[in-house]
């Protein structure tokens, strides 16, 4: 998590909302790090954990990603948690719930959802304070 945290602080410096994403191997290697472009590539779909899952594939050179394990500052939306599913990623680790956008268990739960073929396993509250932290000073920034 400590390398997540890392790229959202690269993001929040980039004026991007703070979230970073690490996808780790079943044998603990990195397979890609990233952190929200959304405002640099005028893409709505550029989350981190979408940026992570495409680096990802491209270096094992398969959409699958099996047995890996996501590391996310904050939990996932609709969308990246579909994104997971469909990548058949086996664990999602998440540091706070985003009661907004949340899709792991605060809005929706997705991987709970039996109708779908994919059920990875969520862990959350993993480095909770400082994720959280990081998200409240960057908005109570941009307010100022």
């Amino acid at each position: 998590m400590n390398l997540a945290l890392s790229e959202a602080r690269k993001a929040a410096q980039k004026n991007e909302i703070p979230i970073g994403a690490v996808l780790i191997a079943e044998n603990d290697a990195l397979l890609s790090a990233a952190h929200n472009k959304t405002i640099l590539l005028n893409d709505p779909t550029a989350h981190a954990e979408i940026l992570a899952l495409r680096a990802a594939a491209a270096k094992i050179g398969n959409y699958r990603l099996l047995k890996t394990t996501l590391y996310v500052t904050v939990e996932p939306c609709p969308m990246c948690m579909g994104a997971l599913l469909h990548a058949r990623v086996a664990r999602v680790v998440f540091g706070t719930r985003d009661p907004k956008w949340g899709a792991a268990g605060s809005l929706y739960n997705l991987a709970e959802d039996q109708r779908f073929n994919h059920q990875p396993e969520v862990i959350e509250g993993v480095c909770k304070s400082e994720c959280q932290k990081l998200m409240q000073d960057f908005f109570r920034q941009k307010r100022t």
